[in-house]
């Protein structure tokens, strides 16, 4: 039998998917713009600023860049910088540089929630970033209870289910496929509208399938080893689409770190793929 995999192999694969990231998040927030604004700009929160003595002029500013809200969105991608850097660092027991990371994870779930909103609170689009906003929790998980716990293995499968099953819902046109899917499906593949739409609605079979085989013994390795592939093309397809020779830097300021990003797309299959391709005895249950 093949050596069981170290756990510091695993470990590192959740450590560097979320310093990724959130090294990818803080580059979209501190070059360009989070998507809070469906959020602050509303009537509701008006009110509630109202409600606690903030005046128009003091919430909104009567400059560029002054006012809380725009201070307090231009300073979000340096807390992204921080739980970054301290997910580099951060050791068991260390609950400061934890509790970091988890406010972290509090953040993506911030994000993801203004998409969802901005989406017109389409599903898919809050559940297909569960493998980001849950990655930093794992990270947490496999510090403080260990990489091969149960609770850190239910985790990974939970983020795992949702990243597909979100992708999978748009791919196969359960709800509006994002025009961005076809439009780097025909520019890379170079196929017309129809012939992409079948390619994806592929996919999206494939992402299901993959869903239910994580969960069967015999299908969960390979499922696994499917996912990590898809979710390194599919966060590269950004880049390859969006780049070019013709644009400043190549583009690569405004398409690279949507690669980046998506880190925990490939490295949470790697990792459980590690964890399951390798058994330490014949007789030992596999930790789910």
């Amino acid at each position: 039998m093949p050596r069981p995999v170290p756990d510091q192999y695993l470990l590192l694969c959740l450590r560097l998917g979320t310093f990724l990231c959130f090294l990818g998040w803080a580059w979209a927030h501190l070059y360009w713009e989070g998507p809070y604004h469906i959020l602050v700009w509303n009537d509701q929160t008006f009110a509630l600023a109202r409600s606690l003595g903030i005046s128009w002029e003091t919430y909104v500013g009567t400059e560029p860049g002054g006012g809380i809200i725009q201070k307090w969105l231009s300073r979000v991608g340096w807390l992204y910088v921080l739980c970054a850097i301290v997910s580099l660092t951060v050791r068991k027991g260390r609950w400061v540089q934890l509790s970091i990371v988890i406010f972290g994870s509090g953040l993506l779930l911030l994000m993801a929630w203004a998409k969802y909103v901005g989406a017109q609170r389409q599903l898919p689009m809050l559940v297909e970033h569960g493998g980001q906003f849950l990655m930093p929790i794992l990270l947490v998980l496999a510090l403080q209870l260990g990489a091969r716990h149960r609770a850190t293995v239910i985790v990974a499968l939970i983020a795992f289910v949702a990243t597909f099953a979100g992708h999978g819902a748009y791919a196969l046109g359960l709800w509006p496929t994002p025009p961005t899917f076809f439009g780097m499906t025909t520019v890379i593949l170079d196929v017309e509208f129809d012939t992409a739409r079948r390619i994806l609605q592929v996919a999206g079979i494939l992402d299901f399938l993959i869903c239910v085989g994580i969960f069967i013994p015999a299908l969960r390795v390979p499922s696994a080893i499917y996912g990590a592939a898809w979710g390194l093309l599919t966060a590269l397809a950004r880049p390859v689409a969006g780049m070019s020779s013709d644009l400043i830097y190549w583009g690569a300021d405004q398409f690279l770190h949507e690669a980046v990003l998506r880190a925990p797309h490939v490295l949470i299959p790697i990792y459980l793929a590690l964890l399951w391709g390798f058994r330490q005895k014949r007789k030992q249950p596999l930790p789910f």
